[in-house]
């Protein structure tokens, strides 16, 4: 659910001044040692092109640790209670920065392993530079999550099969795009989807692609859970 969104956005852009923050309870990281490893509430780094940042960001949160061995072989340990809420985002960010019609392709590639249990979505968070447009696309999820917004209809595009929502946060338009079927892995083509947001529905002008962000939209992973990207490949041009 893309609630609070300005607020989740803030905070990541914020993550570096405010590295040194508050410190959840520490986790281990995978058995083999990690490349880059933080429990830090804000803890981020850039490997390979790919800003990783931990990001817990919502009330009521409680431990997690973030680990890579690069900037697409990365993961996730989390211990959020059962209350309802997002508390954390924990993503890995390619920056495009192109407008829409400048781009040739945009096109994304995942495999995740994921907890069977809990309350959670895989999704991509994509925003232009003003951040006042907020593209989801939710690949999987399981509990009691949902989207914001009113149903728009299924849509097949992409190489997915989606129900689009619409709504708006307060701050932002979001446009949330969820795959009629869960997935752990396969290949997203972003272009269309945004040609058709933009050409189509007229939802919004030919803006600028800032961040592309895939990663765990968390609300409850009570006792430990672990979420894994095993590979994830962005490519604009």
């Amino acid at each position: 659910m893309a609630t609070s969104t300005l607020s989740r956005v803030t905070k990541a852009l914020l993550a570096p001044a405010l590295a040194l923050g508050a410190t959840v309870a520490l986790a281990s990281a995978p058995a083999s040692a990690a490349v880059w490893s933080s429990c830090d509430q804000w803890g981020n780094t850039i490997l390979h092109g790919y800003t990783l940042y931990n990001n817990i960001w919502g009330s009521g949160a409680g431990s997690q640790c973030v680990w890579a061995n690069s900037g697409t072989n990365w993961g996730v340990w989390a211990n959020h209670p059962n209350t309802g809420g997002i508390k954390s985002y924990p993503n890995a960010k390619k920056v495009i920065n192109k407008p829409i019609t400048s781009l040739g392709s945009l096109t994304s590639s995942y495999n995740v392993t994921v907890p069977s249990s809990g309350a959670y979505n895989t999704s991509y968070d994509i925003w232009d530079t003003a951040y006042h447009y907020e593209i989801m696309l939710w690949v999987n999820k399981t509990g009691a999550v949902g989207p914001l917004g009113t149903s728009q209809g299924n849509l097949t595009l992409g190489g997915h099969t989606w129900t689009v929502y619409k709504g708006n946060n307060g701050s932002n338009d979001v446009f949330s795009f969820v795959r009629t079927s869960n997935s752990t892995s396969g290949t997203v083509n972003v272009l269309p989807i945004l040609k058709w947001i933009k050409d189509t529905k007229g939802w919004f002008g030919n803006v600028t692609i800032g961040d592309v962000q895939f990663g765990y939209e968390i609300t409850s992973s009570s006792g430990g859970l672990d979420f894994t990207t095993n590979s994830l490949t962005v490519s604009g041009s």
